[in-house]
């Protein structure tokens, strides 16, 4: 197929190639803009500390995810069908290596090696294909193909994804798992409607138009979208953000101890000068005691010292 060609997959479009002829399709569309601007209100309200550029790249990707499937919407045809599927395939792929490495903890190099995998398992799927009575890659005299489930095969490795690691971070009590397995469930949804779309054209009708189900796909991505955007926000599993908040000194410490406070130069010459410079009035009866206690022993060593050499005792000892 060209890439200008025009492209009739939905119900409410039917085989029109008018600008307009998916007015709520369209209009839906405004559920990923919604997602990506409540993602960024809630991002700018957390501490500069807590964001990072993975966050925005998250949320642009949702904006994107609107704008192409608004393009594809209104124009449908082969290159705005690529505007519309690109930024969904790499909103997954960052996703799933901020999940694994940010929520789970996986290191860099395994995470990488694991999205590799999940691309290529993404790209196999899209090589699968249905026709009367068969379904996987199809020879080339084969006639009637057709995407499976009216393209909606593509989005079930990102779904499962999502429940394995939902499940797994709910496992580990994390934060942000309430948020993915909404999120799997309202995808769950939305892809069965997806597939319906056709299905069931002949009965979704306002006004005497044939609408479909697609539009309820975008009103619910948009909101799981906007779940996952806020599980974002948790950033780093429990254990990981826990030993961050433990000073270097005190890391091996045994649990329910105190920190330890270890005193510096300088903090040691401050509390000499402040010693110092206190004017005598200013001691406690404490440290006045102290102190006469400390010179007696002194006194009483140096008489008899002098009391050892045969020397008089000091007349000015003696009682008059």
């Amino acid at each position: 197929m060209a890439l200008g060609e025009h492209v009739f997959l939905y119900c409410e479009r039917g085989s029109s190639a008018a600008l307009l002829a998916e007015p709520v399709n369209a209009a839906s569309n405004v559920a990923f803009l919604l997602a990506a601007l409540g993602g960024l209100s809630l991002l700018v309200l957390r501490p500069r500390a807590e964001r990072s550029a993975d966050h925005y790249l998250l949320i642009g990707l949702v904006l994107l995810i609107g704008l192409g499937s608004l393009a594809f919407h209104l124009y449908a045809t082969g290159v705005t069908e690529l505007a519309d599927v690109l930024p969904i395939g790499v909103f997954m792929l960052v996703y799933l290596g901020f999940a694994l490495n940010r929520f789970i903890g996986v290191p860099v190099g395994w995470t990488v090696l694991l999205v590799l995998g999940f691309t290529a398992l993404m790209a196999a799927d899209m090589q699968v294909k249905c026709w009367d009575g068969g379904i996987g890659i199809p020879a080339a005299d084969v006639q009637g193909v057709k995407p499976c489930l009216n393209g909606s095969l593509f989005y079930l490795p990102a779904l499962g994804a999502l429940i394995v690691v939902g499940l797994l971070l709910e496992e580990k009590r994390h934060r942000a798992a309430p948020y993915l397995l909404w999120a799997a469930a309202i995808l769950a949804v939305s892809v069965t409607l997806r597939t319906l779309d056709m299905a069931l054209c002949d009965k979704v009708v306002i006004e005497g138009r044939k609408i479909g189900t697609h539009f309820a796909w975008h009103v619910l991505n948009g909101l799981a979208l906007f779940l996952l955007l806020r599980a974002s926000l948790e950033g780093r599993p429990d254990a990981i953000r826990a030993a961050e908040a433990v000073p270097p000194d005190d890391v091996g410490a045994e649990p329910g101890t105190l920190p330890t406070i270890k005193s510096t130069p300088e903090s040691e010459q401050r509390e000499v000068a402040q010693r110092e410079a206190a004017p005598v009035g200013s001691q406690t009866l404490a440290e006045r005691v102290a102190a006469v206690e400390e010179e007696a022993p002194k006194e009483g060593e140096a008489r008899e010292e002098d009391e050892g050499k045969g020397g008089e005792p000091d007349k000015a000892l003696l009682p008059a």
